[in-house]
Parts: structure tokens; C-alpha cells; sequence
């Protein structure tokens, strides 16, 4: 097991209700109903989920680590995007499971380097680090002209 040698920034999050509550942080700042999906038989509703908040700290945690690799290599970017689409269900031994496709542009540069800097960030992220071996994480490098944006 790998740990912390240097601890550079802590937070904490509570959750109460699980999928049908809220989750929050010792800061007010962070406060987020919670429900579950009718995909998964819940109500739905405005509530974020635990895939929703999970994808959006991998997206954030993967698109800063292409950044610090594309400066640590002096290679400059126009730019990128990272759009994280997080599965959840049945695996193969019965249990719950959860699988990540990682989209990522990155702008000004050719395919090659994008593909380059892609794997480097997918080395260094953390969230990438603690998911290694654990689940399934598809790292899709987008060519520019090909990605529609939006959803």
C-alpha cells in the first residue's frame, strides 16, 4: 500500500441518507442532495449521485494532471477537455461494480502528442493511481475536429 509522505491538502465529506440524502463538507460551501436514479430505481429528481461525483472529480483530477505533464515536457496546449462517463452494475462475481471511458482533447498539438500526454497524465493522476488494477478505466484521446462538445 502506498501512503501520503507529505500531506498537502486534507478535506472532509459526510454523507447521511446514502443515494437518498446529502453529502457535505466541513466547509457550508459544499452541500449536495443526493438521489437515486430511475435508471437504478429510484425516484430520480434534482440530486446529484455518487457516479455523477465520482466522474466529475476524475475528469477534473485527469484534465490537471495532462496539464502538469504537458508543462513538465514544455510542450504547450491551446487547451484541453476531459469528459469522464462513469458505469455502474452487476459485475461478473454478482457484486456492484463501477467503469470509466475518459474522452480527452487536447487542443494545438497532433494526435501523437495528445496520445503522449494522455498516458503521461493517466500515470500521475491520482485517481488514476487508486483505480489502477480495481476497475475498468478506457482512455479515449479524441482528434480535435472530431469532438462535438456539449452533451
Amino acid at each position: 500500500m502506498m501512503t501520503i509522505q507529505q500531506k498537502w491538502y486534507e478535506t472532509t465529506v459526510k454523507a447521511v441518507g446514502g443515494r437518498d440524502g446529502f453529502v457535505e463538507s466541513s466547509s457550508p460551501e459544499f452541500h449536495q442532495k443526493i438521489s437515486t436514479p430511475r435508471e437504478m430505481g429510484g425516484p430520480g429528481g434534482e440530486g446529484t449521485n455518487p457516479e455523477q461525483l465520482f466522474a466529475a472529480g476524475y475528469s477534473a483530477c485527469f484534465d490537471s494532471a495532462l496539464n502538469l505533464v504537458a508543462r513538465q515536457k514544455r510542450i504547450k496546449i491551446e487547451g484541453s477537455e476531459v469528459t469522464a462517463t462513469v458505469s455502474f452494475g452487476k459485475t461478473e462475481d454478482g457484486g456492484f461494480g463501477i467503469a470509466v471511458v475518459l474522452n480527452i482533447l487536447v487542443k494545438g498539438v497532433d494526435y501523437e502528442t495528445a496520445v503522449s500526454l494522455a498516458e503521461g497524465a493517466h500515470a500521475v493522476c491520482p485517481y488514476s493511481r487508486a483505480t489502477r488494477g480495481n476497475i475498468a478505466v478506457d482512455i479515449n484521446v479524441i482528434k480535435e475536429h472530431s469532438f462535438g462538445g456539449g452533451y
